[in-house]
């Protein structure tokens, strides 16, 4: 769970009917006194730097980026001196935050519209309650125990997806029920769980107000804007 803050192949190798590699083949990195060693770890480390561009939405000029890596590596006169490199690049990151900010927003405004759409013919089905806040849910299963307060810790297991049935966290990926305090999760959650009972079990539809609204965690799969589904098992009160 995302807090507030935050967020064989067939055949044992080398069996029967399987060919070693040779050292230094494809796939496999050579040793250090290997001559094509200084080669692998030229290309190893081109690759992963155009990855870290291609991941961070950056499509250079190949025959520039490569002559300002030779230039570079070799000691030739720059073409641009270290001044003019600076605010070329505060130039190029300026644009690179104005056109997340566009994105951002775009994705906000088509998730909105969803959600608008969404939480006004679920709020029809059988079942599905509506709180003052926004939030809706639905009692799956009815529990017997204590509620939880605000200052209380809570040990839970949880599924959450987006709208169209994706699943972007679970604590069945964590391989164990997930354990935190009701005030330090998203404002749907907190809500929720203080009107649950140890026992429940209850499917929780949460716009985007009350989970992460435009700035969903980093490396999360949520765009800005997107509202959440939670199916929630409150296990435990944990005591203070």
């Amino acid at each position: 769970m995302y807090s507030q803050n935050d967020l064989p192949a067939a055949g044992a190798p080398g069996g029967a009917g399987q060919q070693q590699a040779a050292p230094g083949g494809p796939g496999q990195a050579a040793p250090a006194n290997d001559p094509n060693f200084l080669s692998q770890v030229s290309y190893a480390l081109g690759r992963s730097f155009a990855s870290q561009l291609k991941q961070g939405g950056v499509e250079p000029e190949l025959k520039s980026l490569l002559a300002g890596v030779s230039d570079a590596l070799t000691g030739a006169q720059p073409k641009l001196n270290d001044e003019q490199c600076n605010a070329v690049l505060e130039r190029f990151s300026h644009d690179m935050q104005q056109k997340q900010a566009t994105q951002m927003q775009q994705a906000a405004g088509k998730n909105q519209k969803e959600e608008a759409a969404f939480l006004a013919q679920n709020a029809k089905r059988e079942g599905v309650q509506t709180t003052q806040s926004g939030l809706q849910y639905r009692v799956v299963q009815q529990g017997k125990g204590p509620s939880p307060t605000l200052t209380d810790t809570v040990k839970c297991n949880y599924r959450g997806t987006l709208i169209n049935g994706t699943e972007f966290d679970s604590s069945a990926k964590q391989g164990e029920p997930a354990t935190f305090p009701v005030n330090r999760v998203i404002p749907g959650w907190t809500e929720a769980l203080q009107k649950m009972h140890v026992g429940d079990k209850w499917q929780l539809f949460i716009p985007a107000k009350l989970a992460y609204g435009n700035n969903p965690p980093p490396g999360a799969p949520i765009e800005a804007g997107s509202m959440l589904v939670f199916d929630i098992e409150l296990l435990e009160v944990l005591p203070k």
